[in-house]
Order: structure tokens, then sequence, then C-alpha cells
């Protein structure tokens, strides 16, 4: 059962880690090894958690000590979980949408363009 999760944008180390359950210096080693962990940082140089990274960082320990992954284990399948949803998403969104909103957002970038020369 996930912890029910502080309706925050940004979570610091110190939150995070007791969140999760594990200390800091395991998350920081966790950003080095899963390229999707990817925290902000604050002006201020802080690590600057969203909700989506807690979310994945309780996956990678679930991975980890629960279902019992290596390191290289849990990162291979985070990278099939990713490729699964994006599949998926691709599934539920014909190309022709997609195309739709890039021309759209490529118009309105042409547009601000134009208004800022």
């Amino acid at each position: 059962m996930l912890p029910r999760l502080p309706d925050k944008l940004y979570f610091k180390i110190g939150e995070v880690s007791r969140i999760v359950g594990v200390k800091p210096y395991v998350l920081r080693y966790w950003e080095t090894e899963f390229e999707l962990l990817k925290p902000g940082k604050a002006p201020s140089r802080h690590r600057m958690y969203r909700k989506k990274d807690v979310e994945l960082l309780l996956e990678i320990k679930r991975l980890l000590y629960v279902e019992g992954f290596t390191i290289e284990g849990a990162r291979k399948k985070l990278k099939e979980v990713k490729k699964e949803e994006r599949q998926q998403l691709k599934l539920a969104l014909p190309d022709s949408t997609y195309k739709n909103a890039l021309g759209k957002i490529k118009k309105d970038l042409q547009s601000l363009r134009k208004m800022l020369s």
C-alpha cells in the first residue's frame, strides 16, 4: 500500500526521505542510477522533488526491496513500463491528433515570435 502523498507541488529531500523510508544519500544515489529520476533544483541548489518523482521513488523502492530486483533489473523494468505507457497513449490518440496539436503549437510560437520581433 502506497503512502498518501501530501498535496504539494514540491518536496524537499528530507520530506521525501521520510515518505519513501530511505536515507537522503540513498535518494541521491538512485538519482545517479535511474535516468527517469530528475528532481529540480531550487535557487539555493536544494533538490526539489515533484509528486511524480516521489511516486517513481516509491516504485523504485518496491522493485528493489520487495520484488528483489537488482539496480539494473529495476532500471530495465521501469523502462519497459514507460515504453508500455507510451504505446498505450499512442493507441489512445490517433496520429492526426498529435499532428494537429503540434501544428497549433507551431503556429502559436510563430505568432509569439512575430510579436516579439
